[in-house]
């Protein structure tokens, strides 16, 4: 006899998987509250890095349905993706996606769909990156400077060098200008602004 089981996944610590639930039961699936797989990690982590859906891995049985509520519940790759469903599919457990029409992924118009989607997923995360690293690379090349503000301006980055070559510590300095011994390491090592 076949059971059904519900994967809900959340990225933060602050979401939750309620809406997640509540979409699968308006669907019409009614999930034991035993048979949902709820938990809190990165749509980016591997499956076998999801404590949750390993654990669900060594529950399901040939002809179980697992439904989620969005292709991205099970990754954010669609090589992940298209794995995770293949290996379901060898054990016999279909994979329903309701934000496809509850479309079986395992089937051979599900599979196709699921890839198609996927590959488009990968493809804007893709684009994404580019256009955020062009971004960098144009924003450095103006001369604007990245990442955090420095903590010590020129005259006391200059000072900095002065106490440590006239003997100062690396700790007595650092107290000396209410700083990280990091920052007056990388003061003394480099012209980094720091």
């Amino acid at each position: 006899m076949s059971r059904t089981f519900a994967y809900c996944r959340v990225s933060t610590i602050g979401q939750t998987t309620e809406n997640q639930v509540r979409e699968i039961d308006a669907a019409g699936f009614r999930v034991d509250p035993r048979r949902v797989i709820a938990e809190t990690v990165s749509g980016s982590c591997a499956i076998e890095q999801r404590p949750g859906f390993m654990r669900l891995l060594d529950r399901l049985e040939p002809d179980d349905v697992l439904i989620v509520t969005k292709l991205d519940r099970l990754g954010r790759s669609s090589i992940d993706v298209v794995a995770t469903v293949d290996r379901l599919a060898k054990i016999g457990v279909r994979v329903h996606c309701l934000a496809l029409g509850g479309a079986d992924l395992t089937s051979p118009a599900g599979r196709m769909v699921m890839t198609v989607l996927a590959a488009t997923a990968q493809f804007e995360r893709d684009l994404l990156i580019e256009r955020t690293q062009a971004g960098l690379e144009r924003a450095k090349a103006e001369g604007t400077t990245l990442g955090r503000p420095g903590t010590l301006d020129a005259a006391q980055r200059d000072a900095v060098r002065a106490a440590l070559a006239s003997g100062a510590s690396v700790s007595e300095t650092a107290r000396r200008f209410d700083t990280s011994r990091q920052t007056i390491l990388r003061c003394r090592d480099a012209n980094f602004v720091t």
